[in-house]
């Protein structure tokens, strides 16, 4: 109970329109049920009130999530949805103080899974030092648990689904060719994969489209995975994956460069620096391709929330549209073509969502019950995102157009018709 005696019960209802269709219980024995409920959220213990207090916003909910203070039952997805559109809108402060106690104050040990604050890792983002310690926080986790969220493609970016009822290896596999074709990829020639991940873009590259294919990542687990992988193909001779940062890569003269999902990790700040040296790599006429989240607005801030940063990708970073292309346009690329996938992402997401609990327990006996919690909670909130047109992705493609304006492009973009594998 509140000081005034209001129930956890009456406390929420303060944030949250009476008629939203879920259950609402609390560990005070206060809470009410719904005709229809989409789901059940079950506030467990006094130290989730403790969380929220001690960080009114999006970090505290997730805290007392992650520790488990608070539960959903049913369906996740729908349960947040209905949240979202019964939220009262502005918190009432005023309200909510009045309810308060003392005990409400006092901070609990924060879960040992939350990264440090950004304020204390120091001014300097996006140095390699701390760019490395970022990418090994968010990917090496374990490899086997990204085995059962991501499935057999092992890819962990925005697929494209061809047809409504693609399953999510098709539309892995379409996303991988898709890039290839859109790079315009031919046997003989050179490809360089910024942020390769598990190397399955190396690896299609290689085998269908004949090219020699080299990957760079600041995740050790994922090299030793993708090299592995790379050997099991036998195309140990045309594709590698380096434990490298893209910044010390020194060779030259590729005849294209993709980078999909690296620029997250790259900073706003960099972002003309990293073209010019994309740029560089590049023989004339050469392409690049950048797959990228990024905002729905410039007037957006950079910088992810307080969820994100503590949990999933420390220091990262999404931009708008405008601002991805204009630092490619004024930092050596002429931009050819650009391509939404919102609605792509969110399919993804709730594919990746069911190979999670489809492997609970074994993702659970892998990395713990609370890491298992972030994931199902960030990858829920994500799909949320791109449904509702929050966040956005976006292909770029550009060439390094030569002195004389020559582009290598076709008058008009022939990726569609060129169908898969085409070098095979």
């Amino acid at each position: 109970m509140s000081a005034s005696g209001r129930s956890i019960t009456d406390l929420f209802l303060l944030l949250v329109d009476p008629s939203v269709p879920v259950d609402f219980r609390a560990w005070d024995g206060s809470g009410f049920a719904r005709d229809g409920a989409v789901g059940s959220i079950e506030v467990r213990s006094p130290r989730a009130i403790r969380y929220i207090a001690t960080s009114p916003s999006e970090l505290g909910l997730a805290r007392a999530y992650v520790a488990g203070d608070i539960e959903i039952e049913g369906d996740l997805h729908a349960t947040l949805v209905a949240l979202l559109a019964g939220f009262r809108g502005a918190v009432p402060w005023g309200s909510l103080l009045r309810e308060a106690e003392p005990w409400m104050f006092r901070r609990p040990a924060l879960p040992p899974e939350e990264g440090t604050p950004r304020w204390k890792r120091g001014l300097r983002r996006h140095t390699p030092g701390r760019d490395a310690e970022a990418i090994s926080h968010h990917y090496d986790v374990s490899n086997r648990f990204y085995e059962i969220v991501l499935g057999p493609s092992m890819t962990y970016s925005c697929a494209v689904f061809p047809r409504e009822d693609a399953t999510l290896e098709e539309a892995q596999a379409e996303k991988v060719d898709l890039i290839c074709r859109k790079l315009g990829l031919r046997p003989g020639q050179s490809l360089l994969d910024i942020g390769a991940g598990w190397g399955t873009l190396v690896r299609h590259a290689a085998e269908h489209y004949g090219v020699r294919a080299t990957g760079v990542t600041l995740s050790r687990e994922q090299a030793a995975w993708a090299q592995e992988a790379i050997a099991a193909a036998g195309l140990s001779e045309r594709a590698e994956v380096r434990f490298q940062d893209y910044r010390d890569v020194r060779e030259g003269g590729f005849d294209a460069i993709s980078s999909v999902g690296a620029m997250e990790h790259i900073g706003t700040r960099q972002l003309g620096s990293h073209f010019a040296a994309m740029s560089r790599l590049l023989r004339p006429r050469g392409r690049m391709l950048n797959h990228t989240i990024t905002r729905t607005s410039n007037a957006q801030r950079h910088r992810a929330g307080p969820f994100i940063d503590r949990y999933i990708f420390p220091d990262g970073e999404l931009q708008s549209p405008a601002t991805v292309a204009a630092a490619m346009h004024d930092n050596g690329f002429e931009l050819r073509h650009e391509e939404s996938l919102r609605e792509h992402y969110g399919r993804t997401l709730a594919a990746w969502v069911a190979n999670l609990e489809a492997g609970w327990e074994a993702a659970v006996a892998e990395v713990g019950e609370r890491r298992a919690r972030i994931w199902r909670l960030y990858m829920t909130m994500s799909r949320i995102g791109f449904e509702r047109n929050m966040i956005q992705i976006h292909q770029f493609l550009g060439t390094n157009t030569s002195g004389e304006g020559g582009s290598g492009m076709a008058l008009r973009p022939d990726w569609e018709s060129t169908g898969q594998h085409a070098g095979s």
